[in-house]
């Protein structure tokens, strides 16, 4: 074969690549598919889209889907995200998007505590909401952690305001009217979340939520030993609270209120001793303070001229679900009229 020939042949090959790599950019994207089963492997959609995709969906009870979620913000491992879904849910029906609530778990537990402690799923004022409960990890914080300046795995932050929100909005129905609720933890992840969001979320509610935790060094000390759990190193999260001040102010409530003071809030906490839900003689140390940091967040929202700030400090009662589970139902009615729906 002569050199012209070959050189031919070659341009050919170079040309028919560069069609084929057009026509595959222009194919249309898969649409969503309905739930198939338990267990069922999920639909290519996309890979990588956004750093995360669907591996895995299972249907686990009425109205209750989880979604295997493999997350390049998470080093690239697989989390589960559980959706309580509304009456009509179709996410193969990309012209109907639903309201939705983030209902965020607290420390110790998991994507499906809010339906194993607490009659969520059967909640009729949320028939008309998606309700997204992900995993953040045993400890996670809902930070995307220092890690020593070096950044990287686990970046929970990323993963659920990012990765996970783009995927849910893209291909399972979830709109971009948005709520935040959560608990301990998840409390003050919920206040994080709409804080260093901005207009991402239209309303949020913490339940007994770390709210504050730069108060004072019995503050600082609880939440270094909570960074510790489970054999952990406690500078990886934010780092040390002198030498990295900047960023655990930056994760700390009350120095973000300036940008929570145009939403909707709910503080809710009991003061550690024992309550009317408690049994006989039940206290706590963590409600105690986490009561503390509720004050001096509600007093800081107000000094910057918050204009929606609700507080249910019921003083007697202890970290414990049957008040969370009180005080989501208390708040619902906040939460879904900053959605535009009756609570």
């Amino acid at each position: 074969m002569s050199a012209t020939t070959t050189a031919l042949l070659t341009l050919r090959s170079r040309a028919l690549l560069v069609l084929a790599t057009v026509l595959l950019t222009l194919a249309p994207t898969a649409p969503a598919h309905a739930v198939t089963g338990q267990g069922a492997e999920a639909p290519s959609r996309s890979p990588h889209a956004r750093g995360a995709e669907v591996v895995a969906v299972t249907q686990v009870a009425d109205r209750q889907v989880d979604l295997s979620v493999r997350s390049a913000a998470l080093g690239g491992r697989t989390v589960e995200v559980r959706l309580l879904t509304p009456d009509g849910w179709n996410p193969g029906d990309r012209r109907r998007h639903w309201p939705t609530l983030w209902l965020l778990h607290g420390c110790c537990g998991d994507y499906t505590s809010w339906t194993a402690m607490t009659d969520v799923a059967e909640t009729d004022s949320l028939r008309d909401v998606l309700v997204v409960m992900p995993e953040a990890g045993w400890n996670g914080w809902y930070s995307d952690w220092w890690n020593h300046g070096e950044g990287g795995d686990p970046a929970w932050e990323t993963f659920h305001t990012a990765e996970l929100r783009h995927l849910l909005e893209r291909d399972w129905g979830a709109g971009r009217n948005r709520v935040v609720a959560g608990l301990s933890m998840g409390g003050q992840g919920a206040l994080l979340y709409a804080a260093r969001h901005p207009g991402m979320f239209r309303a949020t509610a913490a339940y007994s939520g770390s709210a504050h935790p730069l108060l004072d060094d019995e503050s600082v000390d609880r939440i270094m030993g909570f960074f510790a759990g489970q054999g952990g190193d406690p500078l990886r999260v934010w780092g040390d609270p002198v030498a990295q001040r900047r960023i655990w102010q930056a994760h700390d409530p009350f120095h973000l209120a300036e940008r929570l003071k145009s939403i909707p809030v709910y503080l809710s906490c009991g003061d550690g001793t024992t309550g009317p839900l408690d049994p006989p003689g039940g206290t706590s140390a963590l409600e105690a303070d986490f009561n503390r940091q509720n004050h001096a967040l509600a007093a800081e929202l107000e000094r910057v001229g918050a204009k929606h700030l609700t507080t249910h400090f019921y003083g007697p009662g202890t970290h414990a679900w049957a008040y969370w589970e009180r005080e989501l139902h208390a708040s619902l009615p906040m939460l879904l009229g900053a959605l535009g729906l009756r609570g």
